[in-house]
């Protein structure tokens, strides 16, 4: 499918089939959440990629009961940093240029100038900020899962402060942002299927300055 048809096919699959998906196309939608952009390309991100029926069953109360998360075949948890420490931001630039066969020194200002805005955030700030890139990710998934014809929802309906606990995010200076079920749909129980895809009228969503 081309881009345009598959978001057009796509929707918030409310019921799944529970189906396994081969490992390989999940793994094209994880490669391209991994190359999504993200601000200073910090890449505040993780990503928890759950399969096990077990923990995707501890995992259900948590989320309100959604069906999607038990039924899907893949869960995924987008996690972000909680704060940003300059120590991460050293590892990420010194793994960069040491990839890009570079010297620390072409970036120092750079990291510097970093260190410097994220100090005048506040914690809440800096998590709101990689929450954000997460976001970035989290959408480029959720169109790779389309092109690839996988049936994917979108879920912020779940307890954050629980999910922190049950995969003891905190102690990795991670929180939890927002999560994503993959699978098929189950045709004959999803009541969204049938009903019509809308979306806000193009002269209402833009504003052309030409």
């Amino acid at each position: 499918m081309k881009l345009i048809e598959a978001l057009n096919w796509r929707y918030a699959t409310k019921r799944m089939t529970g189906e396994k998906l081969d490992e390989e196309t999940v793994n094209q939608i994880i490669e391209a959440a991994r190359l999504a952009p993200t601000s200073a390309g910090l890449q505040p991100v993780h990503l928890y990629v759950i399969s096990d029926q077990e923990t995707k069953a501890k995992i259900q109360p948590i989320a309100f009961g959604q069906p999607q998360i038990v039924e899907s075949s893949h869960l995924i948890v987008f996690t972000s940093w909680a704060t940003i420490p300059d120590e991460e931001i050293d590892k990420v630039y010194e793994y960069t240029n040491a990839q890009r066969g570079i010297s620390n020194d072409k970036t120092a200002d750079t990291v510097a100038n970093l260190k410097q805005l994220f100090s005048t955030f506040s914690e809440e700030e800096q998590y709101h900020h990689t929450a954000k890139q997460a976001h970035i990710a989290f959408g480029i998934a959720i169109a790779a899962a389309a092109e690839l014809g996988v049936d994917a929802t979108p879920m912020e309906g779940f307890d954050k402060a629980r999910i922190d606990e049950f995969l003891d995010l905190k102690s990795k200076n991670l929180r939890s942002v927002v999560l994503l079920s993959l699978g098929k749909r189950k045709v004959d129980e999803d009541w969204l299927l049938p009903l019509k895809k809308i979306r806000q009228p193009k002269e209402k969503f833009i504003t052309e300055i030409k």
